[in-house]
């Protein structure tokens, strides 16, 4: 059973796994959620988790299928889902027995393991424990303070992608109504780098395929993505892919269990046979080589297309859909074997085996991750992931496509709503107009933008919906104090995490409801709607008791809020919305273009499909065509004696929060305070496997930025390169270490120095 303890730093490793899931996958997400809560609470949660009329899962993004297993969850969801549905509480009495300081020196695993938040609690100018508040004296709290400000862009209102569509609705109109665009959000330190490089090329910054087309691509390119702990319901879709003749190349620093082999516990042949294969071919890249991959696989076709004319390329497409292929053609030619070699660090046999593989598929679809959009040339990248498959025609048609991989549940719904600190005109026109008001024109702050301007005094009141902004962010000493400077922090939240012990002069933790938990308002049972990463939007029914009688829902906090700081409007009917959600999915049905007749179409089973331009051979670019771009080949400058450092999740871990010390199919058991570095790289930098080293970060602005006592694993890593568990890495990421153009932390992108610890005083 689970503690709610710090578990014991008693580092023990094991091979790698070579497969995931099965047997032991039901068994860990069983045995986690009979330590939080009760076998008949266990059975209700995942008997509803994922199904038409229950609750959406908030642990990824990945969509349902058509025809939905009655078990329709993984190991991590189930997990996430019992850690969300715990009998565990926290109460006033707890927070009179430990101090804000006290807190802060808690493991993240510990804060997150005392439970569901039941009351509104304040921290006041000056003290050193919360202590509760009415929820009335938390909203003339926060009004005074808003309408104190100087300027409404002295106020940031940051969301994560757990919260729902209605809300997110209602954020991003009463910060507009209020006076700012300053609607920082986790997208700006993911998936940030993808939106910007697709709107460029095809004029929407959201994947083109379906989980249809999963199952009938010929080939599909997995990279920067381990979906065994990140989505592991991936795994039966690329199986599909696999039974239907379909072929799989994964690209990655590191081997991940999940792409070498899963076994589908919801199936004989996983639970008793050998499961599925799913890589035929594993490219283990250098960190951030992936740009130079695809341009030498682009060049290749384009040698190829020369040897045999009008045999490779898709040349009606390229002339009736695309724009810029001559210049894109010139530009990939110029790269030659030893640049390509020397970025990927891949071999010349290798990369001719992909480009057989492409050869070979007349469907393929590219998915990526974070492996991709956290370097410094994320967004180039993708670009250049973009060339490479209009080559052939791979968008618009079945079977084909780019695939952005989100890995929080409504992340991409939040953006559809409106929470974007640059959402287009055409958006703020249609707001405007539907409630009679001028949105404000100028863009306001991302997530990196939003940490500058508390640290420079600039914004003075934080306002967070979900998520934990404190350990999600790079840099952590200067987010840590730039909060501090706050006059006003405010958490909405579930459970308890570090960002509620980093405060303002004063701070707010405001509780809420869960997605699992039931939502009545006005007396009639409510739903909400999320949005996957493929563009379907559903509905969310929780089927829990709420954890306390004093939660209010995201929806009515953010209405009351609204109430309290902008006054009465009969323009824009606050009340209207806390009491019925249909009256949201109304005004959102004639703001955002697709959902029009939004509540009825939403409870069809299995929701909606937003319709993606690009399918229908309309790309909302300048030049109403797809883009080829040139993208200049790019690398870190590693200096001898250093290692490109990428920070991971371990399996036992969502988002920020670990659940336990281990990363199961990585074969680290017991601690997280490790570093994962090839045996051949610890040689030529005198090390052993155990070794205790503090790692320190190099950038030009002089500051050491150090992460003490990790122990080295010798690992099958590329060579090169190393790889740790965040948050606990995040210190290392200078603020302005960020992806060009979609300012994105360059989280898989740091170099780092290991220096062995001897004797520490």
């Amino acid at each position: 059973m689970t503690s709610i303890d710090d578990p014991h730093d008693d580092l023990t490793v094991t091979p790698p796994k070579t497969w995931a899931a099965g047997v032991p996958g039901v068994a860990h997400a069983l045995e986690y959620a009979l330590a939080q809560t009760s076998p008949a609470r266990t059975a209700l949660t995942l008997l509803n988790i994922n199904q038409t009329k229950g609750f959406d899962c908030p642990g990824c993004a990945w969509p349902e299928p058509k025809h939905r297993h009655k078990n329709e969850y993984c190991e991590n969801g189930a997990k996430h889902i019992a850690d969300e549905a715990t009998t565990r509480r926290v109460t006033a009495d707890f927070f009179a027995e430990h101090s804000v300081a006290e807190l802060d020196g808690k493991s993240d695993y510990w804060l997150n393991q005392q439970g569901r938040l039941t009351e509104p609690m304040v921290k006041r100018p000056g003290a050193t424990h919360y202590a509760p508040i009415g929820w009335d004296e938390a909203f003339d709290l926060m009004a005074t303070t808003l309408n104190g400000l100087e300027s409404p862009d002295e106020a940031l209102f940051y969301t994560s992608g757990r919260v729902s569509n209605e809300a997110a609705f209602l954020l991003q109109l009463f910060a507009r109504a209020f006076g700012t665009n300053n609607l920082p959000d986790c997208s700006n330190m993911c998936h940030e780098s993808s939106g910007s490089a697709l709107n460029e090329t095809l004029g929407v910054g959201k994947g083109t395929v379906s989980l249809d087309d999963i199952h009938q691509a010929d080939l599909i390119f997995v990279v920067g993505q381990n979906p065994g702990t990140n989505h592991p319901r991936m795994l039966t879709a690329l199986e599909q892919t696999k039974r239907n003749g379909g072929a799989v190349i994964a690209v990655n620093p590191l081997p991940e269990a999940g792409l070498i082999r899963f076994k589908n516990p919801q199936v004989p042949r996983g639970v008793i046979g050998r499961g599925t294969e799913i890589a035929d071919q594993f490219l283990q890249i250098r960190p951030g080589g992936d740009l130079a991959l695809f341009r030498m696989l682009n060049r290749l076709l384009l040698d190829a297309e020369d040897a045999a004319p009008g045999t490779v390329l898709d040349h009606e497409f390229l002339r009736t859909q695309t724009n810029g292929f001559d210049a894109f053609a010139a530009h990939a030619r110029a790269i030659t074997w030893d640049e390509a070699l020397a970025a990927t660090g891949l071999t010349r046999a290798e990369i001719e085996q992909a480009h057989r593989r492409v050869l070979g598929a007349k469907k393929i679809i590219v998915c990526w991750a974070m492996g991709l959009t956290q370097h410094k040339h994320g967004v180039p990248t993708i670009r250049e992931i973009v060339d490479f498959l209009l080559l052939r025609g791979n968008l618009g048609r079945p079977g084909a496509g780019v695939c952005p991989v989100r890995g929080h549940s409504n992340v991409q719904g939040d953006r559809t709503m409106g929470i974007w600190e640059r959402m287009p005109q055409s958006f703020l026109d249609a707001l405007g107009a539907e409630f009679s008001f001028t949105p404000p024109a100028e863009h306001g702050l991302d997530s990196v933008g939003a940490i500058r301007a508390m640290r420079d005094g600039r914004a003075k009141v934080f306002f967070g919906v979900a998520g934990n902004f404190v350990r999600a962010t790079p840099d952590s000493a200067v987010t840590e104090a730039a909060l501090r400077r706050c006059a006003l922090t405010v958490q909405i939240s579930t459970k308890l995490n570090r960002s509620h012990t980093v405060c303002g002069e004063t701070a707010l933790i405001l509780p809420t409801l869960g997605r699992s938990d039931r939502d009545i308002q006005a007396g009639v049972e409510q739903f909400v709607t999320v949005e996957d990463s493929m563009s379907e939007v559903h509905a969310s029914r929780g089927r829990l008791d709420p954890a306390s009688p004093h939660l209010l829902s995201e929806v009515a906090i953010l209405a009351r809020l609204a109430r309290r700081t902008l006054g009465e409007n009969p323009a824009i009917p606050w009340a209207e919305f806390e009491n019925d959600y249909d009256s949201i999915r109304d005004r959102i049905s004639r703001v955002v273009p697709g959902f029009e007749n939004f509540t009825e179409r939403v409870a069809r089973p299995g929701g909606l499909r937003l319709v993606n331009p690009v399918n229908t051979g309309v790309y909302r670019t300048a030049s109403g065509k797809a883009e080829f771009t040139c993208n200049e080949l790019t690398s870190l400058e590693v200096p001898p004696g250093h290692l490109l450092l990428q920070s991971l999740r371990s399996h036992d871990q969502w988002n920020t929060i670990p659940y336990a010390a281990n990363d199961r199919y990585r074969g680290i058991h017991n601690a997280r305070r490790v570093v994962m570095v090839n045996p051949a790289d610890l040689a030529e930098l005198g090390l052993a496997d155990r070794d205790t080293v503090d790692l320190i970060s190099v950038w030009h602005d002089g500051v050491e930025r150090r992460a003490e006592n990790f122990v080295v694993v010798a690992y099958p890593a590329s060579r090169g390169s190393a790889a740790a568990y965040y948050p606990e890495t995040n210190v290392l990421v200078p603020l302005d270490s960020v992806a060009d153009i979609s300012n994105t932390p360059t989280s898989k992108g740091i170099v780092v120095r290991l220096e062995r610890v001897t004797a520490r005083a």
